[in-house]
């Protein structure tokens, strides 16, 4: 089969590779439809990511057919082992062994096929298409933070997102699905607000634009370094909740004396369990996130200068979906 293959710092070489194949009984080979490209991708691709070493297939926001049903699914690329007791406790995405497809040794989706266990995939109703279902995946990273956020500040109103990429719409959207209506982001690339805002009925300013005066119950940064943990730090009300998605630096930022005279929750979150993804797949299916059409696809052979596009800023939507 064909695949996009990391092979070095900025470097993606399309070529041919091994089929998927089926790792145990349990195991599905999913032909694959539709795979977004995420910031985790970009990560590794700029050579930032010691866990995904090259070479490397990347992808892991999928959709596809089940090989030899033609069944369409979406794909949960977080595999846990199902008995720790971080697994038992319903958060299996603690699990001590978890793996993820585009991580050794889990090759990734950016390529014909991919190989899951049957526990990992959703059905998808008739004509829902690949490119809103290959979408689960980074809006349930969203799903779950404003869970955890909504537990921590229960009676949160309002909320701040930073990051106007897909994890920071996804957040944005589900935050409204959840119950919380008064939703404002903030994203810095002039092209993509203007996208926001016009396509996607969004709230969205500039980081600089921001009300200084204004504070928020819940923020959500989905971007993850030292500035925009400041600035979450200052716009998160006495008591509110910061809850970090973003993975963009490992430190810095944090106001931790404010957080502490001001009882400011910090909630670190890593992707969804099970049951998170299951949910945000149901929001999805029945439209309560809306209409999952802010995507623009590029075929898989032209990815190199997909990602190149995406850090030059030159890329309006928050998802780009590359089809093998």
């Amino acid at each position: 089969m064909k695949a996009l293959v990391y092979t070095a710092p900025e470097t993606l070489t399309y070529r041919d590779v091994p089929d998927a194949a089926a790792a145990g009984p349990d195991d599905r080979v999913i032909t694959v439809q539709s795979v977004g490209i995420c910031g985790s991708d970009m990560h590794a691709f700029l050579g930032h990511d010691e866990r995904r070493p090259a070479p490397l297939i990347l992808g892991h926001e999928v959709a596809g057919v089940i090989a030899g049903t033609g069944q369409a699914v979406t794909v949960n690329p977080l595999v846990t082992c199902g008995a720790c007791p971080a697994c038992v406790a319903g958060r299996d995405n603690l699990c001590s062994t978890r793996q993820i497809i585009s991580m050794p040794p889990r090759e990734g989706g950016f390529a014909g096929a991919v190989a899951l266990p049957a526990r990992n995939l959703v059905e998808l109703p008739a004509g829902f298409a690949p490119d809103r279902a290959a979408l689960a995946e980074p809006i349930a990273c969203g799903w779950h933070a404003v869970r955890l956020g909504r537990a921590a500040v229960p009676d949160a109103a309002n909320a701040l997102v930073i990051g106007g990429g897909a994890i920071g719409l996804g957040a944005a959207l589900c935050l409204r699905a959840q119950g919380v209506g008064d939703v404002q982001m903030i994203e810095p690339n002039a092209l993509r607000r203007d996208y926001l805002g016009a396509r996607c009925g969004q709230a969205v300013v500039a980081p600089d634009a921001l009300d200084p005066v204004r504070q928020f119950d819940i923020v959500i940064d989905g971007v993850g370094f030292d500035a925009t943990r400041a600035q979450a730090s200052a716009a998160v009300r006495p008591g509110g909740a910061i809850v970090h998605i973003g993975l963009g630096s490992a430190s810095g930022g944090l106001d931790i004396r404010r957080m502490t005279l001001q009882e400011i929750t910090f909630i670190g979150t890593y992707t969804y369990t099970a049951a998170d993804f299951r949910e945000t797949c149901a929001a999805m299916f029945d439209g309560r996130l809306g209409a999952l059409d802010w995507t623009e696809t590029r075929p898989l052979n032209d990815g190199q200068r997909a990602f190149a596009d995406i850090r030059a800023g030159l890329t309006a939507a928050p998802k780009i979906i590359l089809k093998p």
